[in-house]
């Protein structure tokens, strides 16, 4: 039977749809303040109220971009799973990727809300478990074929039913699962969270009736669809195509692995289509339907910050994601890795789309989210247990139409994520941060500059057993500019940097053993940038290198300007204007010929010496194994490919 629903005036309706973003707001509270988890302390956490069909109502103003776009498929899994099934003090988990979750690791925790005997609702809470077993600790094996060696995969299944503790069921889960006792403090404060939102939601339907609740449930459904679609018919009607990168297929060798994105404003409608998209590849970055959909509403969500987030949105944004390929990874291909990989390549490519669309907010690429893992034995006195150092960087966000990206930001797969304080790290594990600084050089130049990524550099103590893992990208496919802004810094670790046994570990591997006394470093991207850098306004390059933000080697080779230091104490530099002219004409005059140089031969200058790995990148657009310093010829062409793209024709010649 059809539901029918009653007119709200619009103050009470405003009243219960900010009623609705507190619950959710309040259930976030919750477990921030009650978690185990270090990393779901540190934001990796979302929460949603869904109604009685698993429809999103409304999300909260603290959860990341990842998971909002995929509560709802986990909510109608549980609903078509366990059917009329579902009883009062019943709660549910469910972590399973192709049921319409993102990797393993985020595990839901659902609460059906009831009223009179009525399922009225679902309390959604999805926290990253920072371990749920699998080859690798912290459950992130990037030499992953299949699933199984990821983590458990938990279909949608009960952990209390009305009301009773199924402690074995628990057990089950975490036994297979690192430092069990986190897992389980997590569950439990997630399951809290849900509670709260429950006795939030009963007090509002007590206080306002069942039907008023209700009926607020489906208007704000479609009041932000109204929203959405009258901004929609705003804009000019069109299709607009962009690509973006993964570094490579372990199974093929170099090459990168392209994510196409085709976006058509039609009707008051999106529809994003990745049409042409690689097959799944051999690794464990590919990314199943509910993420690479997350990824597309995430990306479309930043051009519009203003419109909530409910089932409504996705009314008007629909995606093709086409079977078998990275976006739409089948089971039981290995999809844990998607953050790393598919996912924030998705949502680049959108925002080069829309930057075409509404230049007024273009955002030129943002750096890659990126996992480094140790874990192991934690031999300090007083500990004696298995650890699990997990931890994420900040790094630049994109240049934007009017000013330079932001520096040293969450990544726009979590914006909201923390930067986990090294205080906290090493008090709860046995691994010293060294260094933690703005990485000069690093955000890619343009009229706008992208923003800085960071260096971060650790020393292991007294450890026994243990093992890193990186779970990352963009050590080929780095960051690009838009409008003829130039690329950001590749990703990779250095083991033990500076010693006689200095090793490069690249930017994605699993299980590399490690000791008590090794050291590490690693950088995060820079943003990409945005314009011409010869059009840089000449003073923010001074003030650029002032701030650290770009040497000075690097204002003279990106952006034409020589300037010289004065006095290094006294923060003291002085431009040579008559160089800078000079310098500006000699690159406009050879920028273009750069990019058609033997990439061979540029290898050869490098290796020698004559040239940097900025000026390979972006000035040349040559790509190697940074470990090996092989030239990979299919990736150059590629990167090459996408420079002209870009860059080249943006350019005044």
């Amino acid at each position: 039977m059809e539901k029918v629903f009653k007119q709200l005036d619009p103050v009470t309706f405003e009243v219960l749809k900010n009623g609705f973003i507190n619950i959710v707001d309040q259930m976030a509270a919750q477990i921030l303040r009650t978690c185990y988890s270090f990393v779901i302390y540190c934001r990796d956490f979302s929460c949603c109220l869904n109604d009685s069909e698993g429809d999103t109502v409304m999300q909260g103003s603290w959860d990341i971009a990842v998971h909002v776009g995929t509560l709802h498929f986990t909510a109608k899994a549980v609903l078509e799973v366990f059917k009329d099934n579902i009883k009062p003090g019943d709660v549910f988990a469910i972590n399973d990727p192709y049921a319409g979750g993102t990797h393993f690791c985020d595990v839901r925790i659902i609460k059906p809300v009831f009223y009179d005997g009525e399922l009225i609702a679902l309390m959604q809470c999805n926290g990253h478990w920072a371990d749920v077993g699998g080859s690798v600790p912290g459950s992130f094996d990037i030499t992953a074929k299949e699933h199984y060696g990821e983590g458990l995969r938990i279909p949608p299944i009960k952990l209390w039913e009305q009301g009773v503790y199924r402690e074995d069921v628990a057990n089950l889960l975490v036994a297979n699962m690192r430092v069990p006792e986190d897992r389980l403090g997590d569950m439990r404060a997630q399951a809290e969270a849900a509670t709260v939102g429950e006795q939030q939601l009963l007090r509002l339907v007590e206080k306002y009736g069942k039907d008023t609740v209700l009926s607020a449930f489906e208007e704000c459904k479609n009041y932000v669809e109204r929203m959405t679609r009258s901004r929609i018919k705003e804009l000019p009607e069109g299709t607009w195509v962009a690509e973006d990168y993964i570094d490579m297929d372990p199974e093929q060798g170099e090459g990168l692995i392209p994510i196409k994105v085709a976006l058509t404003i039609k009707d008051g409608n999106l529809h994003y289509d990745l049409t042409g998209t690689h097959p799944y590849i051999g690794c464990f970055l590919n990314a199943t339907f509910g993420s690479a959909f997350s990824g597309i509403i995430a990306g479309t969500k930043m051009v519009f910050p203003d419109i909530p987030l409910s089932s409504g949105f996705y009314r008007v944004v629909t995606a093709n994601l086409p079977e078998g390929t990275v976006v739409n990874a089948p089971w039981p291909i290995a999809v844990t890795g998607f953050c790393s990989g598919a996912y924030e390549k998705i949502m680049n490519a959108i925002f080069e789309i829309w930057s075409n669309v509404m230049p007024e907010r273009a955002l030129a690429p943002c750096f890659n989210l990126e996992y480094l893992l140790i874990g192991g034995w934690d031999n300090r006195p007083g500990y004696n247990y298995h650890f699990m150092w997990y931890d994420w960087m900040a790094g630049g966000h994109g240049a934007r139409w009017n000013r330079d990206g932001s520096n040293c930001s969450a990544p726009m797969f979590g914006v909201g994520l923390t930067v986990q304080p090294c205080e906290g790290q090493e008090r709860l594990t046995p691994v010293i941060t060294s260094m933690h600084e703005i990485l000069t050089d690093s955000g890619g130049p343009g009229k706008f500059r992208g923003g800085c990524g960071v260096k971060k550099g650790g020393t292991l103590g007294l450890v026994n057993r243990s093992v890193m893992s990186y779970c990352c990208d963009r050590s080929r496919s780095i960051n690009m500019g838009v409008f003829g802004g130039l690329p950001s810094y590749p990703h990779g670790v250095r083991l033990n940097p500076g010693k006689e046994h200095e090793k490069y570990l690249g930017a994605i591997f699993s299980n590399y053993p490690v000791k008590g006394g090794d050291s590490f470093v690693r950088p995060s991207q820079g943003g990409g940038g945005l314009g011409d850098p010869l059009k840089r306004d000449l003073n923010m390059v001074l003030e650029d290198v002032k701030n650290g933000y770009v040497s000075l080697e690097r204002a003279k080779k990106d952006y034409g300007v020589v300037i010289k230091l004065i006095d290094e104490d006294m923060c003291a530099y002085e431009m040579d204007i008559a160089a800078t002219a000079q310098e500006k004409d000699y690159i406009r005059a050879n920028r273009v010929s750069w990019l058609e140089e033997d990439p061979a031969i540029v290898r050869s200058r490098y290796l020698q010496g004559e040239i940097d790995l900025l000026d390979l990148i972006r000035r040349y657009g040559v790509i190697l194994d940074w470990e090996t310093g092989e030239l990979l010829p299919k990736t150059t062409g590629q990167f090459r490919e996408k420079l002209k793209t870009n860059v080249l024709k943006y350019w005044d010649q």
